[in-house]
């Protein structure tokens, strides 16, 4: 006899840089699996996270935020991902901020409406709005603009409305079994969470003084001694970045070092011995070969 009926696929999550994305698959998921910073794309890579319910499985793909000014090979890179994601998926979930529907998000829309797979319209953020009378006619206005089988309010950040979110996601899914074991959250493995990791830290303390040409590569990863040893190198595009991400006296880069540290033994429960060091590779952001060296080729 056969159970319940099971609905199983992938979600992508697309919309311009900064409407919450990251933040969204976290809440969902329940875990930390992709990066979030203030900046504008941080997300560079298609990240999977996993959500397991009773009578589903929504496996989620964080994608980089489409945006119409991609004049560099990085940013032409971080496009390709969130199209070809988008065009491989079962469901799409189109996410746009509370109150705030810009050229770049029509730019994004203009993107995706062709395609086939059923599409949910996400307004995220809508805790941020006071008074709460003004979201009901920005939903009005975006239903009859954006022709989506369902348009859901969200405030990723605290909670509000994901269930339903997931509920109705779930019910657009095909029937099919689950592709991940219960226990599974995300695809990519730990040195690639390392990584990221350092990478927000990265972000969040250096701010506006960080270059987009900026990336992380663990050069080592093993484990000893029941800690996790990890040797990293932070690249950036010009000699003088170097000095802006060690800082006086090298305060800045130890700062960093330590806070991605705390993250990440809070994460894997697990003693982290972390090195990190700085090195120069001229305009890696513009070469193929570089950003084939460090990652940037699976789509």
């Amino acid at each position: 006899m056969s159970g319940p009926p099971f609905h199983c696929g992938y979600v992508a999550i697309v919309g311009r840089p900064n409407v919450g994305k990251s933040t969204l698959v976290n809440a969902l998921v329940g875990r930390k699996v992709s990066i979030v910073a203030p900046k504008p794309q941080t997300t560079r890579h298609r990240i999977l996270g996993v959500v397991n319910r009773e009578a589903a499985q929504l496996v989620l793909v964080d994608t980089p935020g489409l945006h119409s000014t991609a004049r560099r090979v990085m940013n032409q890179y971080m496009n390709r991902v969130a199209i070809s994601s988008s065009q491989d998926a079962d469901v799409l979930l189109y996410v746009v901020e509370a109150m705030r529907f810009t050229e770049e998000d029509r730019w994004v829309w203009d993107r995706v409406r062709g395609l086939k797979q059923p599409l949910i319209l996400v307004v995220n953020k809508v805790d941020e709005v006071v008074p709460k009378d003004r979201l009901l006619p920005f939903l009005e206005d975006m239903a009859q603009n954006i022709p989506a089988s369902a348009v859901v309010p969200i405030s990723a950040q605290n909670g509000e409305n994901l269930e339903r979110l997931v509920e109705l996601t779930a019910s657009r899914l095909p029937l099919r079994p689950p592709m991940f074991a219960p226990d599974v959250v995300t695809d990519r493995d730990e040195p690639f969470h390392a990584a990221e990791v350092i990478r927000e830290k990265l972000t969040l303390k250096l701010r506006e003084e960080l270059p987009y040409g900026i990336n992380v590569q663990i050069e080592r990863f093993a484990e000893e001694d029941s800690r996790i040893i990890i040797n990293a190198v932070i690249w950036v595009e010009r000699a003088g970045q170097k000095a802006i991400v060690i800082g006086q006296r090298g305060e800045r880069m130890k700062e960093i070092g330590r806070l991605a540290r705390i993250e990440l033994v809070d994460l894997w429960q697990r003693s982290v011995h972390l090195e990190l060091w700085v090195k120069v590779k001229e305009n890696w952001a513009d070469s193929e070969m570089a950003l084939r060296q460090f990652g940037y080729d699976r789509l």
